[in-house]
């Protein structure tokens, strides 16, 4: 290492990104520690400071690392820290800093949420952001951010929000082309225009009722959890669509366009009929479908109208992989499914099948389908026969097994059970 020229030294040094190791570093020697101002990462892990009980100490700590550095670009802190210590940071490196990621914590407690705005309003002063990526956030107040012109990606992860907070924060980054609000607890409605947002991940903790109105005529990928009522008027480049409702139902789906969508993931416990009709009819030229969807019924669980087999195949002819599960596999196995077959009909694109079985009810139209599916999509190379616990002590589910099971011995070349 003595022999190494002060360039290679530096550029070694400069990829170092704990800052124990850039601590140790320091100690080896007089030429090493003046190399080390050329880091540009820095990390502070949970436990970086974990025999330092004062947190006011581990700022300083903190601080005087960072001093030495001659242009830190990303800065990562897990470990406790304070809002004065978060200030005085951001003022010496806020010129050169491009991505700020920091582990809030000021949820767990009283004291920790009379301090906690003050930590999101710190961040205001570093202008030049490109990343940003908070964890255990309270934003129950407007941040006092000015403008961040740069920013193109935003994380927040774990967070209690108001709604007009967020929409303030959102505000404050109008060139995003990522954003990812995940476990995020207190949106009721919120309307995010964003004109350069590409990729969007939304997960809205709570009732399941939150209403959400996105304005994003570049979004190319979009995921929202947690959402009754969903609207998305521009959306021709989209092309993956993932909506899911654990804990409420969906009401309304609203796009205009969706023409570009190769993949649609649709997930809940109960969705209303015609939203579910809705989005599937847009989506005539999806590749990859996945549904999982318990019930239909605008306020009662109901369960699924028959569907018929023919004519769903027909609308979505560039089908490559269709993922069913439960509800919506026996909507295609009703009596009447299969009764407008005409000459020549197949299943041009369909690659692979996915269905995940529940019940042993109707399952001779069950098998059916099956059996259609494997007669009429020509190009079929796999199917996956998931059998979850049956829910019933009667031998039709023994039976139902056991055809199955028979249904796989006959096409051991597609057919596989889980």
């Amino acid at each position: 290492m003595d022999s190494l020229p002060d360039a290679i030294l530096q550029y070694i040094l400069s990829n170092l990104t704990e800052a124990k190791d850039v601590a140790s570093c320091n100690c080896v020697s007089k030429r090493w520690k003046e190399s080390t101002d050329s880091v540009k990462s820095i990390k502070f892990p949970r436990n970086s400071f974990e025999n330092i009980s004062d947190v006011t100490a581990s700022d300083a700590i903190v601080l005087k690392m960072i001093s030495s550095f001659h242009r830190l670009e990303e800065l990562v802190l897990y470990s406790p820290f304070t809002s004065k210590g978060l200030a005085s940071w951001l003022t010496h490196v806020c010129q050169s800093l491009r991505l700020l990621e920091l582990r809030m914590d000021n949820l767990a407690s009283e004291e920790a949420i009379v301090e906690g705005p003050l930590k999101l309003d710190c961040i205001g002063v570093v202008k030049g952001l490109e990343t940003l990526k908070l964890w255990g956030v309270l934003m129950m107040s407007p941040p006092k951010w000015d403008l961040f012109p740069n920013l193109r990606c935003l994380e927040i992860v774990g967070a209690r929000m108001d709604d007009n907070a967020l929409g303030s924060a959102l505000r404050a980054c109008p060139n995003l082309s990522s954003l990812l609000l995940l476990a995020c607890e207190g949106v009721k409605s919120i309307s995010i225009s964003l004109p350069y947002l590409e990729h969007c991940k939304l997960d809205f903790y709570g009732q399941g009722n939150s209403l959400l109105s996105l304005t994003a005529p570049r979004i190319v990928s979009l995921d929202v959890q947690g959402c009754s009522w969903i609207s998305v008027p521009e959306t021709s480049f989209l092309k993956n669509l993932s909506i899911a409702n654990v804990s409420g139902r969906v009401y309304m789906v609203q796009f205009r366009n969706l023409s570009s969508l190769e993949a649609l993931s649709v997930r809940g416990v109960q969705w209303c009929w015609d939203a579910l009709t809705t989005i599937l009819e847009q989506a005539r030229d999806v590749k990859h479908l996945f549904m999982k969807v318990e019930f239909t019924g605008n306020e009662a669980l109901q369960p699924f109208p028959e569907i018929d087999f023919v004519e769903f195949f027909k609308n979505h002819p560039k089908l490559q992989k269709f993922d069913i599960h439960g509800a919506m596999f026996a909507a295609l196995c009703q009596k009447n499914s299969l009764k407008k077959l005409e000459t020549g009909f197949a299943i041009q694109c369909l690659e692979e099948v996915v269905i995940t079985v529940r019940s042993p009810l109707n399952a001779e139209q069950k098998m059916n389908t099956l059996e259609s599916l494997v007669r009429y999509a020509k190009g079929l190379k796999r199917m996956v026969i998931r059998v979850l616990r049956m829910k019933s002590n009667h031998s039709s589910a023994d039976d139902f097994c056991d055809d199955i099971c028979k249904f796989h011995h006959m096409n051991k070349h597609l057919v596989h059970i889980e």
